[in-house]
């Protein structure tokens, strides 16, 4: 049988927060996966189904042989077993048994799991309590052989990495002098060359800034004054790591990260109640990245999640957006701490309102604010209350209800005004040719809706919405479920 590990331990004794379809086919790891697990997702080529209380599914999928596959999958990671040939996780038939059962719960019959289901959620848990109690006979965890040896290794790289920032230093100091429309010819080959020194000098987060910066050169009118921005950003950040012992810790941290050193996260866990706002995978060449973002309700606190996925593989975490977990997140050093680890989950709930949000027009400061403690970063999460996607010149708009209210009163009674535009944020432009943008337009019906997404200086990126209907955090629920929009 073959085996898929996809998400975290299987919390005991939790009430298990059923997917809904549009969250079963974000777990697919490609377009043909999600097309073939939509097709298993009926009745017909399942037998012995069957599920129980602590999250598990199973069933048998009848193929081209005369063997049906067996197909297990662990709901609370999720994780999955599927005894067909593919090498993509999760397989099409372990979609098609999530789809399944979340448009016909009714094909499911509670039940202790079959002989073959049980022996793989059997040595599951297993490994999960010795991970969880290595006292009782698990792992101890891991450290250093060698701490000062780590050490060592740790400074060899510093000193590689300011090598390399110093270098990139003089490369920029000569672009400079011999001017910037010199970029713009044929065959310029400075940044793969600049960006493969930094590769060989182990700052691969300095690599990844200067090959955004050949993307720029000829990109479009006034190309010329972006690459001078992206390239004034790039030297603050060298200039940050070679002064970093004189910086404050969180900005230090924040240097280290954007250089591109690992970073472990650190400091006491932070147990809440979880609203899972959105999850997104994004291409990285051959890894996909995924992206969840949660909402604690008790903290206030704002966090992101990061896994990753080699190629045919989606990433191993993995939650129902519009849930409500309850669990441990620690997060990671840095400017802002948004970024943080899954720790124990102790149960989940169902769908929930919206967190609180803010008017439009007071986003940009939020994402201002957020500059100080890392001025490298491109954009920052918000939650947008009461706004109204409007079209504009160039695309389209998130204006708050109530300017757009007193610009068409204004419009009616002859008087010309600008409210309307001067409380509207931009719809970034990477979102204009996603289909989530006419889910969101749809929703709204001309009405506002409450929407999350990211701020920077590109515009906003919607990555969700509620119905109209939803209250926000702290006035009751209800209405319908979120919409995701990525």
């Amino acid at each position: 049988m073959q085996l898929s590990h996809g998400g975290e331990s299987s919390p005991t004794g939790a009430p298990v927060a059923r997917r809904s379809v549009e969250q079963v086919l974000a777990l697919a790891p490609d377009a043909a996966s999600r097309k073939a697990g939509t097709r298993l997702g009926a009745a017909g080529p399942w037998s012995g189904t069957g599920c129980d209380a602590s999250g598990a599914v199973w069933g048998l999928c009848k193929g081209s042989g005369s063997t049906p596959y067996r197909t297990v999958v662990d709901t609370t990671g999720p994780a999955y077993a599927c005894s067909c040939p593919s090498r993509k996780f999760p397989c099409k038939h372990a979609l098609g048994l999530l789809l399944l059962r979340a448009s016909d719960e009714g094909a499911f019959r509670p039940a202790e799991p079959a002989d073959w289901a049980e022996e793989w959620l059997a040595g599951r848990r297993a490994r999960a309590a010795r991970e969880s109690n290595p006292e009782a006979g698990g792992d101890s965890p891991r450290g250093p052989a060698d701490p000062a040896a780590a050490r060592r290794r740790a400074e060899r790289r510093a000193e590689r990495v300011t090598g390399g920032a110093q270098e990139l230093e003089q490369r920029l100091a000569d672009l400079l002098r011999g001017g910037l429309a010199a970029t713009d010819r044929p065959g310029y080959g400075l940044w793969e060359e600049t960006a493969a020194r930094m590769v060989d000098a182990q700052a691969p987060g300095l690599a990844a800034r200067v090959r955004e910066l050949g993307a720029i050169s000829g990109s479009g009118p006034g190309w010329p004054v972006r690459l001078l921005e992206e390239c004034g950003l790039l030297h603050l950040l060298d200039t940050a790591w070679l002064a970093r012992d004189r910086l404050p810790d969180p900005l230090a941290a924040t240097v280290r990260t954007r250089v591109g050193l690992p970073q472990s996260a650190e400091g006491p866990p932070v147990r809440d109640q979880w609203l899972v706002l959105a999850q997104y995978d994004t291409p990285d060449g051959k890894i996909v990245a995924r992206r969840i973002w949660l909402y604690g309700r008790g903290s206030g606190r704002t966090a992101l999640l990061l896994s990753f996925g080699a190629a045919g593989r989606s990433p191993a975490q993995a939650l129902p957006v519009g849930a409500t977990i309850d669990a441990e997140l620690t997060p990671y050093p840095g400017g802002g701490q948004l970024r943080a680890e899954l720790g124990e989950q102790f149960g989940a709930t169902g769908a929930a309102g919206p967190p609180p949000g803010i008017a439009a027009a007071a986003a940009p400061a939020v994402y201002g604010n957020a500059l100080r403690d890392d001025p490298w970063l491109d954009a920052w999460p918000v939650t947008l209350r009461d706004v109204i996607p409007v079209p504009s010149r160039d695309g389209w708009q998130l204006a708050d209800a109530n300017a757009h209210a007193d610009a068409d009163a204004d419009a009616q009674g002859g008087t010309r005004t600008d409210a309307r535009t001067a409380s509207a944020l931009p719809i970034a432009p990477a979102a204009l040719s996603r289909p989530g943008l006419w889910k969101l337009v749809a929703l709204s019906g001309g009405g506002p809706v409450t929407v999350f997404g990211e701020i920077g200086h590109r515009g906003f990126e919607p990555f969700a919405a509620w119905d109209p209907g939803e209250e926000e955090e702290g006035a009751g629920t209800t209405g319908g479920p979120v919409v995701q929009l990525v």
